[in-house]
């Protein structure tokens, strides 16, 4: 899987080179870039991507001709699934993560200060996506969730491709409780059905914990599930 992420500040996505996502970029099981727009300004003195909006208002807007010009450079030809980061987007779920980890190529847009010129969302946007209902100071910390979130389900990321089946969401409820050793720790206990060595009591154990679980934090989860 190829993933791009177009953005003003490229080295915050030094942080992919860690952890799960980055020994997938490492063996080469994801191949990713963090492309600065700024070197795609016409300004090639202060390589300056931003200006005042339109009808005034605070803040600054991310101008549309380095947009462009930085995404027609990456995907010329349009063969990315091309993804905007933005509060008006649909909210990001486990089901979309899984959809986009169904793309051969997937192309990351970073918005900033006050946004995007909406004419770089009309001509070269496929989706936007939300990762809530809240406001970040710029894409970054959004798109890295999305790119973590998806990467998992791509082939060979996880060291397990079951890892990711009895997580939160995968089958509608949450997650049950889980536990290493030691057997007991400041007097708590691991549930002895966990140590009894009898699969099937173990997986009953689970489910009905995430049952319980999800009806007490997510009750509205319940509504989506047969």
């Amino acid at each position: 899987m190829k993933i791009r992420v177009l953005t003003l500040f490229p080295k915050m996505f030094d942080a992919m080179s860690e952890s799960i996502i980055g020994r997938a970029i490492k063996n080469g099981t994801l191949d990713f870039e963090a492309v600065d727009i700024r070197e795609y300004s016409a300004d090639k003195k202060h390589f300056k991507c931003d200006d005042a909006p339109y009808g005034g208002g605070a803040g600054m807007v991310m101008c549309v001709q380095p947009i462009y010009d930085c995404i027609n450079a990456v995907d010329p030809n349009h063969e990315y699934k091309r993804i905007y980061m933005s509060p008006k987007g649909e909210t990001f779920t486990d089901k979309t993560a899984r959809r986009l980890a169904e793309c051969d190529n997937l192309l990351i847009l970073c918005g900033h200060y006050e946004g995007v010129d909406e004419r770089a969302i009309e001509l070269c946007i496929d989706e936007e996506i939300s990762v809530g209902d809240y406001v970040l100071s710029g894409g970054e910390i959004a798109a890295m969730a999305v790119i973590d979130a998806s990467a998992r389900f791509v082939d060979g990321v996880l060291g397990s491709a079951l890892s990711h089946e009895d997580e939160s969401f995968a089958n509608g409820y949450l997650e049950y409780p889980q536990y290493t050793r030691p057997p007991e720790f400041m007097g708590l206990k691991v549930p002895e059905v966990l140590l009894s060595g009898d699969h099937k009591e173990v997986d009953k154990f689970r489910r009905e914990q995430s049952k319980q679980i999800t009806r007490a934090r997510r009750a509205d989860l319940l509504d989506s599930i047969d």
